[in-house]
């Protein structure tokens, strides 16, 4: 995709990632593009921003943002020690579905965790995403293992 640009998101980013969120029907996450969310928002987003174990990036293509993803590295004592990089909230603009984005975005991500020297990329998908979950096989991931979830608050 010409001109697609893979960059760390700034705080100017919020609001067009905050709608891409709030457009994924199947995600169940809640997000929503109300204003009173708003400080939510900003807080996770700041708090992401200062972790030195995690980066949210956005894809741009002449300066509107199109998709977007997270990454985060974890340490283990398993595997000798060595680290995995997880990505997570892999999201393209509705609109821009289907042109390449979100495959640029995940091999930006696996570039990331071989630069970083990672033993493993690793992400979760919903149950419901059939679509993704093809996406992510034509890349490379397998499925390998049955993930657990525990809501503690809603939405």
């Amino acid at each position: 995709m010409e001109g697609l640009v893979i960059r760390e998101a700034v705080p100017g980013d919020l609001e067009a990632l905050i709608a891409i969120f709030a457009a994924d029907d199947l995600g169940g996450h809640g997000d929503t593009t109300d204003p009173e969310a708003y400080g939510d928002y900003r807080a996770a987003f700041d708090a992401i921003a200062a972790s030195a174990n995690d980066t949210l990036y956005v894809a741009e293509i002449d300066g509107m943002v199109v998709g977007t993803f997270q990454t985060s590295y974890t340490r283990t004592l398993t595997g000798r020690g060595g680290a995995t990089l997880t990505v997570e909230a892999v999201q393209t603009h509705p609109d821009w579905r289907s042109r390449g984005i979100g495959a640029k975005m995940i091999k930006a991500a696996i570039e990331e965790a071989r630069v970083e020297d990672c033993r493993l990329v690793q992400l979760m998908s919903n149950r419901s995403r059939t679509d993704a979950h093809r996406f992510y096989e034509r890349l490379g991931f397998s499925q390998s293992h049955l993930g657990f979830k525990m809501k503690l608050k809603g939405a």
